[in-house]
């Protein structure tokens, strides 16, 4: 498969599941649907799958069987349902077979790869979300492929389903600090890496960038007061999604008692070309930087500004 999402498919199954070989013990059958912190996606995971602790899905105690569950965009199912119908194999052999599931008809491959000195099992599926599409994977060493065996995880990622929506609180808990305000903002979600938190009025339908957002997570930054205000204007000038920038100001402020610096710069973002203002707060605060960027079109400025500084002003260390 040449399409990007297929080449995603590959690569990010590959970078993801890396595991020791174990026995796992036990028979594996199907229990109740269950949907990992944070994501949409949920699955009945066979017996002996528990929920990870590193990344979104589900391993085994011993962490040598793993299922990868992940939310990619809308149009990755409807790219990957068009490429089958024109060239129906992978160029590494694997035969991609329709899935019915709970949240309707996937795309499902099972491959033989290699799992560190030894052989393994890895099953790769893409299912249509409404607004994103759904991507699971598992992969499953030799040594246990005689309890997870084909049939069994084929009818394990056949309950997979979706939900509507994940439980603004799922979100907050995930996050390394505590988030107290939220300022009436409409979408409330997770992103990867992070954990990072996005507060939108748009949503996925959008884009985000028409309408006033923030983005708040963790970062390294220098320990030096001497380094910060380089650091602070190459971190503004880098933000994802914006370009043509031209910064207004950039100070040392004191942020809930706290070393800190604003910088705000005027841009062009995303792919209508929005031109929009953009402030990014760094609170230093030990080895973990707080960084909040808020980003409005420039003729929603002035209402946006108060409510950034609402949801700034609302945060504090877990």
């Amino acid at each position: 498969m040449k399409t990007k999402q297929f080449r995603l498919f590959s690569a990010l199954l590959t970078a993801t599941f890396i595991g020791a070989l174990a026995t796992v013990l036990g028979p594996a059958r199907a229990g109740e649907t269950v949907f990992p912190p944070g994501i949409r996606i949920g699955i009945n995971p066979l017996v002996g799958l528990v929920p990870a602790k590193t990344f979104t899905g589900f391993e085994t105690a011993d962490e040598s069987v793993k299922v990868l569950m992940a939310e990619l965009p809308e149009g990755a199912y409807g790219e990957v349902m068009n490429a089958l119908k024109t060239n129906p194999a992978l160029s590494n052999g694997a035969k991609p077979e329709s899935l019915e599931t709970a949240a309707g008809t996937a795309y499902y491959t099972v491959e033989t790869t290699r799992v560190g000195a030894t052989t393994g099992r890895r099953y790769s599926m893409i299912l249509p979300g409404g607004a994103f599409s759904g991507y699971v994977a598992m992969q499953v060493p030799e040594n246990a492929s005689k309890i997870y065996t084909d049939e069994a995880v084929r009818q394990m990622f056949a309950t997979t389903s979706v939900r509507k929506e994940v439980p603004t609180s799922e979100f907050l808990d995930l996050m390394p600090f505590k988030t107290s305000e939220l300022a009436d903002f409409k979408t409330v979600r997770a992103l990867t890496p992070g954990p990072t938190l996005l507060l939108a009025d748009g949503s996925e339908m959008t884009s985000f960038e028409t309408a006033p957002f923030m983005v708040i997570g963790l970062m390294g930054a220098p320990q030096s007061a001497d380094d910060r205000s380089r650091f602070a204007e190459q971190a503004a000038t880098s933000i994802p999604g914006v370009h043509s920038g031209r910064m207004t100001m950039s100070e040392p402020v004191r942020i809930d008692g706290a070393a800190g610096y604003e910088t705000r710069i005027d841009a062009i973002s995303g792919k209508d070309n929005t031109p929009v203002t953009v402030v990014q707060w760094l609170r230093f605060n030990g080895p973990n930087t707080l960084r909040i960027i808020g980003s409005a079109p420039r003729d929603q400025w002035d209402k946006a500004f108060p409510r950034f500084r609402v949801v700034r002003d609302g945060i504090e260390p877990r």
